[in-house]
């Protein structure tokens, strides 16, 4: 049994290295995350890819330990702690997700964490390519892929104003010159809520809308703010 905890098919230069390429590969998704202010930056990133990494290492022990034992009448299940590590990131994964007025946030956070740590599991069984290229990817995922491949999805649009009139011809011919299709439309008005003009009214529109693929939903936005008699433009799911 000594013998099982002591043998290691490892130098010690050789731990080194895969644990630094771990903290690199974590190093570069993480500082990624940590520019675009998400809720797991660059210290969870290379913890989660260190620690899998050290997991896999464990098990690379192991596994030399068992093959060199000479012990007959036991079974080994190889392969455990790793898939503990892939389900339980999870639960990490699941802090970072979060529901501010009914629209959920963090999934890509969660799903880079959960690649981070399989990028560690990879690194700690000697898969330094495996995990570099696998390191590059996410990266290109994360960076680029929204920008390459542009999909817009049908989002609700939700537009408060007031002086109806006026801004609904804005708000149609904006629509209009750009080509943005509505598909549905919701509306309900607040009586004498708005005391600063002739037409007290104010008015909510919850458009469903498709882009076309030259266009975003943060242009239409912006766009739609800059009118004077809009109050709010926001993006909702209700």
């Amino acid at each position: 049994m000594e013998h099982l905890i002591t043998a290691s098919p490892f130098s010690p230069l050789e731990l080194l290295i895969r644990m630094f390429v771990a903290i690199l590969t974590g190093c570069v998704v993480g500082i990624e995350r940590e520019y675009k202010n998400r809720p797991a930056g660059l210290r969870t990133h290379v913890l989660v890819s260190l620690g899998a990494c050290v997991i896999a290492l464990i098990e690379c022990v192991f596994m030399n330990s068992v093959s060199n034992a000479s012990i007959s009448n036991i079974t080994y299940n190889f392969g455990r702690m790793t898939a503990q590590v892939i389900s339980g990131i999870g639960f990490l994964g699941a802090g970072t997700i979060f529901i501010a007025e009914k629209k959920i946030g963090g999934l890509t956070t969660a799903a880079s964490l959960w690649n981070t740590a399989c990028l560690g599991l990879a690194t700690g069984y000697g898969y330094y390519w495996m995990s570099i290229i696998g390191c590059v990817l996410v990266l290109a995922v994360l960076l680029t892929l929204q920008r390459l491949i542009p999909v817009n999805s049908l989002k609700r649009v939700e537009v408060r104003f007031v002086n109806r009139q006026e801004t609904m011809q804005f708000i149609n011919e904006f629509f209009e010159k750009n080509s943005i299709k509505v598909l549905n439309l919701d509306f309900h008005i607040e009586t004498g809520a708005d005391k600063r003009t002739t037409d007290r009214n104010v008015y909510t529109n919850i458009y469903t809308l498709h882009l076309p693929s030259t266009l975003n939903y943060t242009d239409v936005i912006n766009h739609l703010a800059s009118y004077s008699n809009i109050q709010v433009v926001r993006v909702t799911n209700t």
